[in-house]
């Protein structure tokens, strides 16, 4: 049991962007909206793009981990945003809003000793709620690092990572 509890928390930290990585809230500090749809040289995806691509996939995940009946959007199309921009302040708001709420029911499942990390879903195919968390940290913590560097080649980086 404390090994298991012992897991619980370090999976939390590392959805939390702890450690080695900087977390999304950090990455998504003080953005200023008109470079949000902004292309830098060589850099595929805007400020826009990443985030909300970061909050599609993970909301997938989550409801896949928790929801038998979800249908996950169409790969690759279904995962980005169509503009460059968001619609509005609102739109953009909304995006980092609904990353945050998905973070923290992830976090709410690893955090839940009913669950069995371990017991394959029965509506996968081999998939584990562990394997789930770990994408989701592994997929935020690549993306998460693109803004970071995206941040830097537009000038609107003052981070120290």
């Amino acid at each position: 049991m404390i090994k298991e509890r012992v897991l619980r928390e370090h999976l939390r930290y590392l959805l939390d962007g702890n450690g080695a990585h900087v977390s999304f809230d950090q990455a998504v500090a003080d953005l200023p909206q008109k470079l949000l749809g902004k292309r830098a040289p060589g850099v595929p995806h805007t400020l826009w793009q990443l985030v909300e691509h970061l909050r599609i996939a993970q909301w997938d995940i989550l409801e896949f981990s928790r929801n038998p009946r979800h249908v996950s959007p169409e790969f690759p199309k279904g995962y980005w945003p169509a503009s460059d921009s968001p619609a509005s302040a609102a739109a953009w708001k909304r995006s980092v809003a609904g990353f945050r709420s998905d973070l923290a029911g992830l976090k709410k499942l690893a955090k839940d000793p009913a669950l069995d990390l371990f017991a394959p879903l029965p509506h996968g195919d081999g998939q584990t709620l562990l394997r789930e968390i770990l994408l989701a940290a592994d997929h935020n913590a690549y993306h998460i690092g693109e803004i970071v560097i995206l941040r830097r080649s537009l000038g609107a980086w003052k981070g120290a990572r």
